[in-house]
């Protein structure tokens, strides 16, 4: 067989794989949708929970989302930090609500949501009504003014994209933190090293930030790699941001991912 045929079958074989797996993952959910309605929140459409998550399994979407809540609630805690005593959060990226429907029955905070796709933010205000959700531009910024939020949360955000993108947005972040506000941010750090090629892991070890995929910025297909030193001194410290907090492969909704608590400085 010549190269381009077999190449041509690798991909259909690769096709048929991943439609079996999104028709495994949507029978198997079944029950499980079945179960949850009427139990909170409704449960967003298949095609939507594979745009964010790449996978259709119901059961794992609610314990993701419910994971990713109780790791930030502990670090927070961890830190002296009580999310029901703030008086505005807002989750960056929120996608199709993962997270954000974990906090339907809190009381306390009001509760804002972001992100670039209108298909997500669409039903998230249609379904989430407890949260005000609306859209931004992958570079466009937010329309929230400055001093907004006392905890912003941004998971597996920067982890797809790239470094211009990265600056923008720490720096937007901050704008729209108040003073003494937290910005609650997860990355892709040790664990994801073996993924990375010799250059890129000599890169990765010299302190560089390391983009696969960078043209494909905000999707799945672009992932970034930050080592601490990076995280510490490019993105919190040249942006006036204190880390408070790291907790290696502390994401327990992302799995292995790291986490970082900053904070923005108090007026002097």
């Amino acid at each position: 067989m010549r190269s381009g045929q077999s190449s041509v079958v690798t991909r259909a074989v690769n096709r048929v794989r991943h439609w079996s797996v999104r028709a495994r993952d949507r029978v198997r959910s079944l029950p499980v949708r079945a179960a949850h309605r009427g139990q909170g929140p409704p449960i967003p459409p298949p095609h939507l929970m594979h745009l964010v998550a790449a996978s259709e399994d119901v059961a794992w979407f609610l314990d993701g989302g419910q994971r990713g809540a109780s790791s930030l609630v502990s670090i927070l805690e961890k830190n002296g930090i009580r999310l029901e005593s703030l008086g505005s959060v807002l989750d960056f990226g929120c996608g199709v609500g993962r997270v954000l429907r974990h906090w339907a029955g809190l009381q306390g905070p009001t509760f804002h949501g972001t992100d670039y796709n209108p298909l997500l933010i669409n039903w998230c205000q249609k379904n989430l009504p407890f949260a005000q959700c609306q859209l931004n531009e992958l570079g466009g910024g937010l329309s929230y003014p400055d001093e907004s939020f006392d905890l912003i949360y941004a998971l597996s955000v920067f982890t797809h994209l790239d470094e211009n993108l990265q600056g923008f947005w720490i720096k937007e972040l901050s704008r729209t933190l108040r003073p003494g506000g937290y910005l609650f941010m997860t990355t892709h750090g040790e664990h994801y090293f073996g993924q990375l090629d010799d250059e890129e892991q000599d890169r990765y070890r010299g302190g560089e930030l390391v983009v696969v995929g960078s043209r494909r910025e905000g999707s799945n297909d672009c992932a970034a790699f930050h080592p601490e030193s990076y995280v510490r001194s490019t993105l919190a410290r040249e942006h006036g941001l204190e880390v408070i907090d790291f907790v290696p492969e502390g994401a327990l909704g992302n799995p292995r991912q790291d986490v970082f608590l900053l904070k923005k400085p108090n007026r002097a």
